[in-house]
């Protein structure tokens, strides 16, 4: 990364009106995340969020990804969940029906069309998610008796799912006003600034427990005592070392990539020579970067969602209370009511279809951004050939089996990154009888440092861009 002409481009009012927009649009989407859905008193939704967020893994990931919209009950709380399902759907599509994966191949005006038609299964998408989500709160509330004095009229309805839906449109709508900016995908810029969002309220409760010198103080060497607790401090030590292990490999693997060399053939044209020259055709390791992640998460979520309905709508009925029980992910919160016994086999089916899943999502996302036959009949079109191996098909099938290979150990490689929470949480399991519950955290950091790697990137390429034609400039003059 070149740091250096990353602060220089800043200076071109181009480049720092692209950063102005995009810090202004985070801005007001922080701020859309503390303005509450026009239902009943917003603090009595407030604690039958909290519970909700105890049941169920998807509530979790929802307010991860809505920074904290959902535990507010604000008006962007079913976030960009829909759209991601939306995208979910929209690409199954495009590999089953062929005219679509035609349309999909077909430049900037098939791609535009098929993102109108993401936007379009947005809608419905969030509208039924905002009613579900109403529902389930106001079964919550009516349940512990909390806000029976409070029964939600039609127009009641009709007010919060507009607004719960209006809220996650204007988020699509913000992150394709980040994307146009060209300095990242807005998407995934506004799920990373949902997490670190998150952040300070965890320094703070942090803070809170490692500076309670209630049961002592740290004394180091007997030399002197550190305001501090120590069991906490060396805790949160062990945890700053490991995060940061984990990190650096994060980085190494996310960057790892395979370069394939290709040639391009000399051409004579007249009196002039054309090509004769050599390129480079990287692979990434991880070509599907965090999305399988993602895209894991909200699926297998999904059925602990729809067991809470059942479960609200009908207590104790076994089908629902089974789908919350398999597949809600072990956490500190719901280990001692969901294990009382301890470690069970059921403990490990979650952990186990997540990564199955994770494996399987990067297979299938790699295969729609990477499609080897469109790249060999480009390289064919434009002359170009991977040496010892013949063009067409024949390099269509090489660079199949290379994604392939590469896909096999990014595919582990993320799925390992993936259960890198739930081994801690085993763990301590056996060390202290409890999870410490880093499932979300681990896929929050994994989120982190992907999209930051990606957007720093794509910075430092437009700020190259700047300062070359700054430099060109004063050439001229």
């Amino acid at each position: 990364m070149h740091f250096k002409t990353i602060f220089k481009s800043l200076k071109n009012k181009d480049m720092l009106k692209r950063v102005l927009i995009i810090l202004g649009i985070i801005v007001a989407y922080r701020l859309l995340a503390q303005i509450p859905v026009p239902m009943g008193d917003a603090n009595t939704f407030k604690d039958a969020v909290s519970n909700l967020l105890e049941k169920s893994d998807f509530s979790n990931f929802l307010n991860l990804i809505s920074g904290g919209g959902l535990a507010s009950f604000s008006i962007i709380l079913v976030g960009l969940s829909p759209y991601i399902t939306g995208s979910i759907v929209i690409q199954l599509l495009t590999k089953a029906i062929p005219s679509l994966e035609e349309l999909s191949n077909d430049g900037e005006t098939g791609r535009r069309k098929i993102n109108q038609w993401t936007r379009m299964l947005t809608v419905p998408l969030a509208v039924v998610q905002s009613i579900a989500y109403i529902f389930i709160l106001y079964q919550s509330t009516v349940s512990a008796n909390i806000a029976t004095d409070f029964v939600p009229t039609a127009s009641d309805w009709a007010l919060s799912v507009t607004a719960m839906t209006a809220g996650s449109l204007i988020l699509m709508w913000m992150g394709e006003l980040i994307t146009e900016q060209g300095i990242g995908n807005g998407i995934s810029t506004l799920i990373f600034a949902s997490i670190i969002s998150q952040l300070p309220t965890t320094m703070a409760s942090l803070g809170s427990a490692l500076f309670d010198t209630t049961q002592g103080s740290l004394n180091l060497f007997g030399w002197f005592e550190l305001p501090v607790n120590p069991t906490v401090f060396w805790i949160v030590l062990g945890f700053a070392i490991a995060m940061l292990v984990v990190i650096y490999f994060l980085v190494k693997i996310n960057e790892a990539q395979r370069i394939i060399t290709v040639n391009y053939a000399k051409r004579v044209h007249g009196n002039s020579s054309y090509g004769g020259i050599k390129s480079i055709l990287p692979i990434k390791l991880i070509a599907a970067g965090v999305i399988p992640v993602i895209f894991a998460t909200a699926f297998l979520s999904l059925p602990a969602l729809i067991g809470q309905v059942i479960t609200t709508v009908n207590p104790g009925n076994e089908f629902g209370t089974t789908l919350v029980a398999v597949f809600s992910a072990p956490s500190a919160n719901n280990f001692a009511s969901m294990y009382p016994d301890g470690i069970t086999g059921r403990w490990f089916v979650y952990p186990a279809l997540y990564f199955v899943l994770v494996f399987m999502f990067t297979y299938f996302y790699t295969s729609i951004i990477f499609n080897t036959k469109e790249i060999a009949d480009n390289l064919q079109k434009q002359g170009g050939f991977i040496e010892g191996v013949r063009p067409g098909i024949a390099t269509s099938k090489y660079l199949s089996k290379v994604v392939n290979r590469l896909d096999l150990f990014g595919a582990l490689a993320l799925g390992l990154i993936a259960m890198l929470p739930f081994i801690t949480d085993y763990i301590f399991i056996v060390v202290t009888g409890a999870p410490i519950g880093l499932s979300i955290s681990g896929t929050g950091l994994l989120i982190v440092v992907t999209v930051a790697l990606e957007n720093l990137r794509s910075v430092d390429s437009r700020a190259l861009m700047i300062t070359y034609d700054d430099f060109g400039n004063e050439l001229k003059n």
